[in-house]
């Protein structure tokens, strides 16, 4: 645990625009030139990344001829840019050819990882040298390692914030709401909060805030033994029941239809949109953005869940897009060699202002400040045996938490009044109630 500080004032979190934009990496099987007999990395293998923009920047270029420095007896490694990761690779995964070494796509569920992905070595083993494993782990093997760790609160344009006199985190929701009031009542045309409900998938980071709200890292276990995670005080209530409030008070984009994600690093950048709820990752984004159109990347800051738990601000830390290994790669050994050198000698985690996976590495500066003033917790691991129950549930309810379309759907009803927050609520538990009879 970190340093716990109560009446945190606002701080401005470093961000130079020089950090690169986060990345991670899926693949397509590497072909006949396989490691030593002895194990040692050698040959060819594929990698791919949804990071296009460090393709073609040439990002990757230095981490190949890096990694090949390490490793004289690898020949090759190509990296696959691709556009719609998650897509692109969910197709390839009908076929045996998606690469060496991939992130994991959120579609395939846990009981799905061995069908598709090398083991690792045991929870324990991996545990013992890297952070924030359980989330592809199943049956007490684990399947992927994170690159690097993010923090989740919200992204905010500190100049703004503090010329509408707000100067300390806000504490509860409906703090939050009155800060983002005070931004509207400024005087100048800004959009205090800004949804990014067109693209969707923004809307599925105010899913970062669920445990910090109540400071439980078993909220998510404690849920699937509920017919209604939607109330007041809880989790999923405080992150949707904000979301409703904010679009129902007019205190978000005019016309959500037409958002545009990026535009909207410019939009923040420049004061145009005072906050976005987006993971630590955006950072680095943010910052070059506003260098970019002429502002100040000294401007962006990260603020944590706007909810207290006994006078302590709490934020959850955990990995991003976790490697994994083709479970036919004919080369895991270079596989498995690329994903340990990627985490311990890249110097890629502190570059995208993210906490290192490795266990107790470094702290980014970039982190420093919020780190000192927030608790972080890391979310405890499904029961055994239950891995995959709350997916389970999820789909059988209809709901769909991953995909953002139900959170578009509340915006709507806040902003045409077709449903009360209340309705909205009762309508979604007994979703959640139908799933989890559904999913025995």
């Amino acid at each position: 645990m970190f340093p716990q500080k109560r009446g945190a004032r606002l701080v401005a979190i470093a961000a130079a625009s020089s950090l690169l934009a986060l990345t991670a990496c899926s693949g397509g099987s590497g072909g006949d030139d396989e490691a030593n007999d002895d194990g040692t990395p050698a040959g060819e293998i594929t990698v791919l990344t949804w990071r296009t923009d460090l393709v073609e920047d040439g990002t990757f270029d230095e981490y190949v001829e890096q990694f090949k420095a390490a490793y004289p007896e690898v020949t090759e490694v190509t990296v696959e840019g691709l556009t719609d990761y998650e897509g692109e690779v969910k197709t390839r995964m009908n076929t045996e050819n998606y690469g060496d070494v991939l992130a994991i796509p959120g579609s395939v569920t846990p009981d799905q990882y061995a069908d598709f992905f090398e083991p690792l070595g045991t929870q324990e083993e991996i545990g013992a040298e890297y952070q924030w494993i359980n989330d592809k782990s199943f049956e007490g093997q684990s399947y992927g390692i994170p690159v690097v760790g993010n923090v989740q609160g919200y992204v905010y344009n500190k100049r703004v914030w503090e010329e509408a006199g707000v100067t300390e985190f806000p504490d509860t929701p409906e703090a939050f709401l009155a800060a983002l009031q005070a931004i509207k009542d400024n005087g100048v045309e800004i959009a205090p909060l800004y949804t990014n409900y067109k693209d969707g998938w923004p809307l599925s980071q105010w899913d970062g805030w669920l445990g910090a709200v109540t400071a439980d890292p078993d909220w998510k276990n404690k849920i699937i033994e509920s017919d209604t995670p939607w109330t007041p005080e809880s989790d999923y209530g405080v992150v949707d029941g904000l979301i409703y409030d904010a679009v129902a008070q007019g205190l978000t984009e005019a016309d959500p239809t037409t958002t545009n994600w990026e535009e909207s690093k410019r939009l923040l950048g420049t004061g145009q949109v005072a906050t976005m709820v987006l993971g630590s990752w955006a950072l680095p984004q943010m910052a070059a953005a506003a260098e970019e159109a002429g502002a100040s990347a000294e401007d962006i800051a990260y603020a944590p869940t706007p909810v207290q738990v006994d006078g302590t601000f709490h934020s959850v830390a955990g990995g991003d897009y976790n490697l994994g290994i083709n479970v036919n790669s004919d080369n895991k050994a270079t596989a498995r060699a690329w994903i340990d050198w990627f985490n311990h000698e890249s110097g890629f985690s502190e570059s995208q202002a993210g906490l290192s996976p490795i266990i107790d590495g470094p702290v980014p500066d970039a982190l420093t400040g919020f780190v000192e003033q927030v608790e972080l917790i890391t979310l405890n691991p499904a029961e055994e045996g239950k891995e995959s129950l709350f997916a389970d549930i999820d789909t059988a309810s209809g709901i769909v938490t991953t995909d953002p379309k139900f959170r578009q759907k509340t915006i709507d009803d806040a902003r045409s009044g077709a449903r009360t927050k209340e309705q909205v609520f009762d309508d979604l538990n007994a979703q959640w109630a139908e799933g989890r009879s559904s999913a025995g």
